[in-house]
């Protein structure tokens, strides 16, 4: 990786553009490119997706329509998404905190992309449920009843219409937004907008679908980051700006990384769908292979940009290269995702083997008996979205580590063995046969929801993993501002403050637990695999937000008293003995329909499972806050000695300094 020479690395944030190019050209050229290729495709191979399921047919125009419609959804949300990038973290901001003017450009570009991709999800919404249906989408117009049944049932069009939702945010957002964290705001809402499609199509049924979506949720993030990295590089080169070379640089390190985590996902979501036979002797196969062809060349193209077009840039301020390079990989990249859009209407070849039992179907895979200790602690099935994260955050902390210590900076061991623990807390609670076991038992379920929201945080807490980051990270310069700087403006943004109050930090961890479990949520959600990777994200957080302000060392927007964080663990304790009485005494069975459907000989007693769950909430979440309690008012005891110290030894040197003042003004009169 070539170095940026230090003159080239500051620059002004009154920069303006040496000409006003734009890739709109490009972009339309690249979404004329996918919605053909799919079209193509999917006309070519008839093998339409109803035709697995037993529908009906909704025609050849609404089947055409929908064909266009998902390639220019996903083609809008690339350059969406990568605007917002862009704006956020690949072109610096002014030293006030607000975009500077190719901040100011990526959002209206955002603004534009994201109104493309409203339109495209609302009219998904409709076609998707004529297809559901099988009626034409024309027919399916006249009768809003039969379109308001359709909605109801199917997934799809709900995912559509919630991705709809948010992207309209989004694109309200980025008319208004001015600042630097607004714009991160918008890209993480942006991220988030990509997921409802994705976890409700293919890969969130049949057989292994838990790793199916998961190893989806991957590979189309991290699509996206390249794809719309790129695009927002081609921007900021077309319009000649002087940062250029910093955008280029950072995308560079990103796109290295998507290319990995896009390669390893995409072969592990096909092994769960074919075997490699089906690559040569089925559509979906020869997709498949077109696909890693195409990943194959644009990492051939990305090689030669870091080698030549990079250099070319950084040292003779030779654009032309590099802005050649990318606009083909654009476009192969465009070409690439028609030929995703046709792979996902194109039905997976049938199972070789037996039909998958319910609760293959249900969750994933199947179990091997009751849940005996044995099979808690010995049958494993890898968690791809937390298991990975919880070796990720593991991995880099020791790193973390090592940096200091070639510093020759001390960093305490007992952090390092707080935060591999909590790592290893939330691989046991995902991964385990905990985690396997908690999708289709009750009992389970909570004791790893338990483990995410109560243990894993605290140790993880006490591993002080901000102060870690804000000690390793690289500093940047005033213009050019880095990752410590992002972080830091991140910490001392209203929102950060308004996350570590204390009544926002006790209701949001403990108000989801009552409304989970007792307003009839949880026996909607059950079933799906996304709700429950949503579940376990949300209670790690929150529980990290609680002991933040109570327990951890590191910089926090709020300092609570030793009084304050005594009471919030006061506070805390009735909510998880409520809940674990309310679990123990209930006469109905929570999500009883769902655990029936799983058809489990052996799960026959679900208000014994429940009542179970109810005595893990004393084990695993009031016990170790007692534990806590006790070392928060230790604390506090030592608090307040020290503090009696300080004043004692303060008054002490207070009077040895009055004695010597006295000394020293009658000296004098003792002499004469």
């Amino acid at each position: 990786m070539s170095p940026i020479p230090a003159s080239r690395a500051v620059y002004d944030e009154t920069d303006t553009p040496r000409r006003r190019a734009t890739i709109r050209p490009l972009v339309l050229a690249g979404a004329a490119a996918a919605a053909v290729i799919a079209l193509v495709i999917v006309l070519w191979t008839r093998d339409p997706w109803w035709s697995a399921g037993g529908l009906g047919d909704a025609g050849d125009l609404t089947r055409t329509a929908m064909v266009v419609i998902r390639a220019l959804a996903d083609v809008a949300a690339v350059v969406c998404v990568g605007s917002l990038l862009s704006a956020a973290f690949l072109v610096p901001a002014q030293r006030s905190g607000l975009v500077a003017v190719d901040g100011f450009a990526a959002l209206r570009t955002a603004a534009v992309a994201a109104s493309v991709w409203l339109v495209a999800s609302l009219a998904a919404v409709v076609f998707t449920v004529a297809e559901g249906m099988g009626v034409p989408a024309g027919e399916l117009l006249l009768s809003p009843r039969g379109f308001a049944v359709g909605l109801d049932a199917l997934e799809q069009p709900k995912a559509w219409l919630a991705t709809a939702l948010v992207v309209l945010v989004v694109m309200l957002g980025c008319q208004v937004a001015l600042s630097w964290r607004t714009a991160v705001g918008l890209f993480l809402l942006a991220v988030f907008a990509l997921l409802p499609v994705a976890v409700t199509g293919h890969s969130a049924s049949g057989g292994s679908h838990d790793v199916a979506t998961s190893s989806l949720i991957y590979h189309l993030v991290t699509v996206t980051f390249w794809v719309g990295g790129l695009v927002a590089v081609l921007a900021v080169g077309y319009r000649g700006s002087r940062h250029l070379v910093l955008a280029v640089h950072r995308f560079s390190r990103l796109a290295l990384v998507c290319w990995v985590v896009m390669a390893v996902s995409g072969v592990v979501n096909a092994l769960v769908r074919i075997s490699v036979t089906d690559l040569f002797d089925t559509t979906y196969g020869r997709l498949v292979l077109v696909k890693v062809l195409a990943l194959v060349v644009l990492g051939a193209i990305g090689h030669r940009q870091r080698r030549h077009s990079r250099q070319a840039l950084t040292w003779r301020d030779d654009r032309g290269p590099l802005i050649r390079l990318a606009v083909v990989e654009v476009l192969v990249m465009c070409a690439t995702i028609g030929v995703a859009t046709a792979l996902g209407r194109t039905p997976p070849p049938p199972r070789a083997d037996a039909l998958p039992s319910s609760t293959e179907l249900l969750i994933g895979y199947d179990l091997a008996g009751p849940p005996t200790l044995a099979r808690l602690v010995f049958d494993w099935r890898f968690d791809l979205v937390y298991g990975t994260a919880a070796v990720a955050l593991a991995v880099g902390y020791l790193l973390g580590v090592r940096r200091l210590r070639r510093r020759g900076t001390a960093w305490p061991a007992w952090r390092t063995v707080a935060w591999l623990t909590g790592c290893a807390l939330i691989l046991v609670a995902t991964s385990s046969g905990i985690g396997r076991y908690a999708p289709a038992v009750f009992s389970a379920h909570v004791v790893s929801q338990l483990l995410l929201a109560v243990l894993a945080p605290v140790l993880m807490v006490l591993g002080c993993p901000l102060l870690m980051l804000l000690r390793t990270l690289k500093r940047g310069s005033t213009a050019t501002p880095g990752p410590r700087e992002w972080l830091t403006a991140l910490l001392r943004s209203p929102a950060a403050r308004l996350l570590a109050h204390p009544a926002v930090t006790y209701a949001v961890l403990v108000a989801p637990l009552y409304l989970l479990y007792f307003s009839g949520v949880y026996s909607s959600v059950a079933g799906y695999h996304w709700a429950r990777l949503a579940m376990n994200g949300y209670f790690l957080v929150a529980g990290f937000l609680f002991f933040w302000p109570i327990i951890g060392r590191d910089p926090a927007p709020r300092r609570l008293t030793p009084p304050g964080r005594l009471g919030m663990m006061f506070a805390v304790l009735p909510a998880f003995g409520f809940l674990a009485v309310a679990l123990t005494n209930m006469s109905t069975a929570i999500a009883e329909d769902f655990y029936r459907s799983l058809d489990l000989p052996w799960l026959t007693d679900f208000l014994a499972e429940q009542r179970l769950a109810g005595t893990a909430v004393w084990a695993v979440g009031e016990l170790p806050l007692l534990v806590l309690l006790g070392v928060t008012a230790a604390q506090w005891a030592r608090s307040d000695d020290r503090d009696a110290a300080h004043d004692d030894a303060t008054r002490d040197d207070e009077l040895a300094a009055y004695n010597a003042m006295l000394t020293e003004i009658s000296g004098p009169r003792n002499k004469n």
